[in-house]
């Protein structure tokens, strides 16, 4: 494997355990990290030796997202300039969005991936590639109009909308209940635990659980699913451009924030200081 900088990679006991290794910056995904994540993907969907894919992130996050701007984006983006305007902007996105994330859905190899903390927008793009999610109890998803919109798939179309519409975090208890994750678990327990059932996993012969996904997927692409991702990254586009438009209702956030993040983070912050009830300047009841 060649020398990774933003993730990490290792095999053992038929497990390929890729980990995105940026807990700096929240694991926020540079272009960089991007291209690594398909190369250790793809590779270890082609090894023999890994049985199973277990992704997971570094720190005390799984992932906030993309790289809005951190240093190393900038220097990775000055020297790989992508082509100017709408046209390079369209191609940058569907290769690093569309084309890899529908890569990395069809991996034959069955994926797991194991959530901490926040999981927004390009987060919830790579953890839904998965074939199943684990996410610690103190996971927080928040979706939009992304690049990858799986959410119609991931939980119920109702259910999306209503999400969606208000915008708002959802708790780890809240994506099972929608479907989004298959199991909860206690954060000192994640990792272990989800080990334990990826090695239950690898424990079957691998061609059939190769063909199991196989199967599953296809029945999702017969009703659309490939389909339905490609087409909506033109809806992404539309809705990328409109929060330049000067009719946009939400107000910039501060730094490097989008406005919708902002937006649900206060939203989250109202709703935990309602449920612990008021309290004086001291942080007494």
């Amino acid at each position: 494997m060649p020398p990774y900088n933003t993730i990490l990679y290792d095999i053992s006991d038929n497990i390929a355990h890729i980990t995105l290794n940026r807990p700096r910056y929240r694991n926020g995904q540079s272009t960089e990290l991007l291209h690594e994540l398909d190369h250790a993907i793809l590779a270890a969907g082609a090894d023999p030796a890994a049985r199973v894919i277990l992704l997971t992130g570094a720190g005390d996050h799984f992932s906030a997202g993309h790289d809005l701007g951190t240093p190393d984006e900038q220097a990775y983006r000055a020297a790989n300039p992508m082509d100017p305007g709408i046209r390079g902007f369209h191609d940058r996105t569907w290769r690093l969005y569309i084309d890899m994330h529908l890569r990395w859905r069809n991996v034959p190899t069955p994926m797991i991936a194991a959530v901490q903390g926040y999981c927004i927008f390009g987060g919830w793009m790579v953890a839904s590639t998965a074939d199943i999610v684990f996410a610690a109890d103190d996971a927080m998803f928040l979706g939009s109009l992304f690049q990858y919109f799986s959410i119609p798939w991931d939980i119920h179309p109702r259910r999306a909308k209503e999400m969606l519409f208000q915008g708002r975090f959802i708790n780890a208890g809240d994506a099972k209940e929608l479907g989004l994750v298959n199991r909860v678990i206690p954060r000192a327990g994640l990792i272990e635990e989800t080990l334990a059932y990826a090695r239950d996993v690898a424990a079957n012969d691998p061609q059939q659980m190769r063909l199991v996904k196989q199967a599953i997927n296809q029945a999702q692409d017969a009703q659309g699913f490939t389909a339905a991702i490609q087409s909506a990254h033109a809806l992404y586009m539309l809705n990328w451009a409109t929060e330049k438009d000067p009719g946009f209702a939400l107000a910039p956030a501060t730094g490097r924030r989008r406005p919708m993040v902002q937006v649900a983070l206060d939203r989250y912050h109202r709703e935990q200081e309602r449920a612990s009830g008021p309290r004086d300047r001291d942080g007494a009841m």
